[in-house]
């Protein structure tokens, strides 16, 4: 499992096939909610009718959220569903956010701060694919306050929090195909 971490916009990217590199994040006095949160984005076709979805848990709590949209991919439903999560978190929190994108976890923690640098261009000098999704993910990881551990598991092998999010992200996409 690779895995990453932001605090308060600052990234610290760790784990055995990650980049080893670190920058320093802001301390913060008190105790945060923590909060486990599995996402993950289908498509029905590329392009085509797609689904999120996002299992959170807190303590004894768990909350399903999903939607999705008539005409997408399934990286922006990848994004949309850890964009939702975000949303749905009302207090700042220490957050565990499971996804099987390497597309979300990378950009957030590694392409992001070229891209802001380079007026959200990538390294060919081409504009970014899913900007408004990735500067929208930008503003809420950013503003929000939380502390995130950005963690990649394998899709489809049996992790249940993925699987969980898998069937929530399925169901949203009837409600466009």
């Amino acid at each position: 499992m690779e895995t990453a971490t932001i605090h308060g916009g600052c990234a610290r990217v760790g784990g055995a096939a990650a980049l080893n590199r670190s920058y320093v994040g802001f301390k913060r006095s008190g105790a945060l909610n923590q909060v486990v949160i599995y996402t993950d984005g289908a498509c029905k076709g590329n392009p085509g009718p797609g689904g999120w979805g996002v299992y959170l848990r807190s303590g004894d709590v768990e909350k399903d959220l999903f939607g999705g949209e008539a005409q997408t991919t399934n990286n922006r439903m990848e994004l949309t569903a850890v964009i939702e999560a975000l949303k749905a978190l009302k207090r700042p929190c220490q957050v565990q956010m499971y996804m099987d994108s390497e597309y979300v976890r990378k950009g957030i923690t590694e392409w992001l701060p070229g891209w802001k640098a380079r007026g959200w261009k990538t390294a060919a000098k081409q504009p970014v694919k899913n900007v408004d999704l990735w500067q929208a993910l930008d503003g809420l990881v950013s503003a929000g306050g939380h502390d995130i551990d950005w963690r990649w598991v394998k899709g489809h092998a049996g992790d249940p929090g993925n699987e969980r999010a898998d069937a929530l992200a399925n169901r949203g996409v009837p409600l466009f195909n």
